[in-house]
């Protein structure tokens, strides 16, 4: 109760989370709006039972249930980031283009420009997908070219307000924008969820029950541990003579996190482990007799409960190194310490100082990518124990949940510190 007397004392904080709630409730409002001529009825038809959907609706943000006219989430905008920064570290342009402030900036116009393609293409390919699903059922009460032209172009519109919203709320620096409305989306879907996966059970099922609530349990006690460990590298500024003063001298530190990359990796490994079953849905009627077995085959293959498991892992895993060599560069650390004068103990500053700091991430980020994956995957586990699908969805839910409330608090705690030291 205190920390939110402070938070409501301190206006700038206060207005920047009151902002955010009404963006909140405009994105709500947007995914009640269907798409022109969509048939809630067939729809209702091919959503229900089918496991890759719900988790299909998670990633949008719980919009994709009634095809509303942002039915696409932020998924188009979180594809152009990864494509733009798997570039930038294999194009060497691009990589310089990174280390300045004025290349940060046009990169991200460019992503942004992306958005629209991106969107356009799956918009289609959700149209498709979901047409192909539905076998003798259409999406549309009166399909036709034109109904389709406009739904793509609706959905994708929709894709860029959202995208909008999601930097508009970044810019108040309480959250990641983008990560906040799927959290939204997941949070406002959390009730239906919960109602479908205890209605399964009866009093027979106690255990199964007992099972689900310790993996919720679980999950969340494991994020939390992850997100605030850290491991603190000692630092020593030199002392300095000038004029008649002494000055430096101080000692101070490097926190170092267990997982740098918070909540996405998880949020790049569901986009990716999405794409081949999306493709594969294109091509199960195509001529072609050996294509149409390969997309047959990848459909089944990431149906296989183990395969799945195991790709989802190694795509968290992966990701998470990934995401941490984006955000963090010993280089750039060891390069600012020499210039301030610091420097570890122990270790000569400039190269020797980069080695050390990339040795000690690498360790943590053994730990931290193996401890995420595990808890991405342990869902899987324990429906490999109750035979619920529906703890898959909840348990991707979950880290979800608990990572972004997790970096949103602490940086609403950050702001309050800020404003405090000013006043």
């Amino acid at each position: 109760m205190e920390t939110l007397k402070r938070i409501w004392k301190v206006k700038e904080v206060r207005n920047s989370l009151l902002f955010i709630v009404a963006m909140l409730v405009v994105f709500r409002f947007a995914a009640h709006i269907p798409v022109p001529g969509v048939d809630s009825a067939a729809l209702q038809n091919i959503f229900n039972g089918n496991q890759f959907f719900g988790l299909l609706n998670i990633f949008s943000g719980g919009t994709l249930d009634n095809f509303s006219v942002v039915a696409l989430g932020v998924a188009p905008y979180i594809t152009s980031s990864i494509i733009f920064q798997l570039l930038a570290m294999i194009v060497p342009k691009l990589e310089e283009m990174q280390k300045e402030e004025a290349g940060r900036k046009k990169i991200s116009q460019w992503t942004r420009m992306a958005v629209v393609p991106l969107g356009v293409l799956q918009a289609y390919g959700l149209i498709i997908l979901l047409g192909q699903q539905g076998g003798n059922l259409n999406v549309f009460t009166n399909p036709s070219v034109l109904t389709t032209v406009i739904a793509i172009t609706t959905m994708t519109a929709g894709t860029v307000f959202l995208m909008w919203i999601g930097e508009l709320i970044s810019e108040k620096n309480v959250g990641n924008g983008i990560s906040i409305l799927i959290l939204a989306g997941i949070i406002a879907g959390l009730p239906t969820f919960l109602s479908q996966a205890l209605a399964v059970y009866d009093r027979s099922q106690l255990v199964t029950l007992i099972l689900f609530l310790a993996a919720t349990i679980i999950t969340i006690v494991s994020i939390v541990v992850m997100n605030e460990a850290q491991r603190n590298v000692p630092v020593q500024y030199a002392r300095q003579i000038r004029g008649a003063r002494s000055v430096g001298g101080v000692s101070s530190h490097i926190p170092l996190r267990l997982n740098m990359g918070g909540v996405i990796p998880i949020i790049f490994a569901i986009s990716i482990i999405l794409f081949p079953s999306v493709i594969g849905q294109f091509f199960l009627n195509a001529k072609t007799a050996w294509i149409r077995d390969a997309a047959q085959w990848t459909i089944e293959i990431f149906q296989n409960q183990t395969f799945y498991g195991v790709v989802y892992f190694l795509l968290v895993f992966v990701f998470t190194y990934f995401y941490t060599a984006v955000i963090f560069h010993p280089d750039q650390v060891a390069e600012n310490l020499q210039k301030q004068g610091g420097f570890i103990p122990g270790i000569r500053p400039g190269k020797p100082t980069e080695e050390f700091l990339g040795f000690v991430s690498n360790r943590l980020l053994l730990v931290g990518a193996t401890f995420l994956s595990l808890v991405a995957v342990l869902p899987l586990i324990v429906q490999e124990f109750t035979g619920n699908a529906s703890l898959v969805i909840g348990g991707t839910s979950i880290l979800i949940i608990v990572a972004v409330v997790i970096d949103s608090i602490k940086q609403v705690e950050a702001q309050i510190t800020m404003r405090q030291y000013d006043m």
